[in-house]
């Protein structure tokens, strides 16, 4: 149930449009059939829950003005056995109290969301200052992979969760020996055996963090190496039991890996990259995020300089 109240979150345009469902229905309630029921206050009261949180973002005049004629319907259309003036400024102040209360938790939870963000980010950050040529890698691939997930038409929610794990897929690297790392030869084949421990290294590092096992994060920590025919590490997985998270990712660490300068290699032209790629449909990559991927270069909404 928290789970699913957090993605709500996510979409503060429901809860938008709750408030006016409400609310209209309270108005239409108490005119044609319940006009003297006084329980219908828990109508209004709803509605100035929804407006806080829907409207979170907006100025405090606007929920000051809103509320207001809220109370306004509320007061002149369930019939109290006493309307005065102070009750009217009494309702006024409980139902503004509502709203604010709403709208600043809210608000707090929106700051939470961007604070873990940018936590992540310097995370990420951090650990793509190790190597000089990899400076920024992770913010590029979160930023790719995001764009891939929006053409694909994903759940706002799995955009997020792609996010921070493209932020966070090569956090196991940690583990890795700088040496390992920035070698400019050829890998030996015990090397090679460490760099791909970094996956389950990743996974065991933030696998507590109960909002990442709620969400997609841990897949994309621990399975963006797996490719689409069953070669991949670290579990040999193909096509669908691969999290679709972790296929997408898989295509844009790929993508800026080729396009961005390395310890052994410069980086590589555009249309080779996009034509590796576009060969590796079906083998090494999920085609529907390839085509995906394919689309948004060809129509400069993925800018590449290299």
């Amino acid at each position: 149930m928290v789970n699913a109240f957090n993605s709500w979150l996510n979409y503060p345009k429901y809860f938008r449009i709750s408030f006016f469902i409400v609310l209209a229905c309270a108005i239409v309630l108490n005119v044609i059939q319940f006009g003297n029921e006084s329980n219908m206050f828990i109508f209004y009261i709803l509605s100035s829950i929804f407006l806080g949180v829907g409207f979170y973002d907006h100025s405090l005049l606007f929920i000051i003005i809103v509320t207001t004629l809220l109370v306004i319907c509320r007061f002149f259309l369930i019939n109290d056995s006493n309307p005065t003036f102070a009750t009217f400024l009494t309702y006024l102040f409980t139902y503004l109290l509502i709203s604010f209360i709403s709208r600043y938790l809210m608000r707090y939870a929106q700051t939470v969301r961007m604070d873990i963000l940018e936590l992540t980010t310097a995370l990420a950050n951090a650990l793509d200052s190790r190597d000089p040529y990899t400076h920024h890698h992770s913010e590029n691939v979160s930023m790719y992979a995001v764009k891939i997930a929006e053409k694909m038409n994903l759940p706002k929610e799995l955009c997020t969760a792609i996010r921070i794990g493209g932020l966070l897929h090569d956090i196991g690297k940690i583990g890795i020996p700088e040496h390992i790392l920035t070698k400019k030869d050829k890998l030996t084949e015990e090397e090679y055996s460490i760099i791909k421990s970094h996956p389950y290294i990743g996974y065991n590092m933030i696998s507590h963090i109960s909002n990442f096992r709620q969400s997609s994060v841990l897949d994309i920590v621990l399975y963006h190496h797996e490719r689409f025919d069953g070669t991949g590490y670290p579990r040999g997985l193909s096509r669908e039991e691969i999290p679709l998270c972790a296929r997408i990712v898989a295509v844009a660490d790929t993508f800026d890996a080729m396009t961005s300068r390395r310890v052994y290699r410069e980086e590589l032209d555009l249309s080779f990259t996009l034509d590796e790629i576009r060969n590796s449909k079906g083998t090494q990559f999920d085609p529907e995020v390839v085509d995906a991927l394919l689309y948004l270069v060809e129509n400069r909404q993925i800018i590449v300089n290299v």
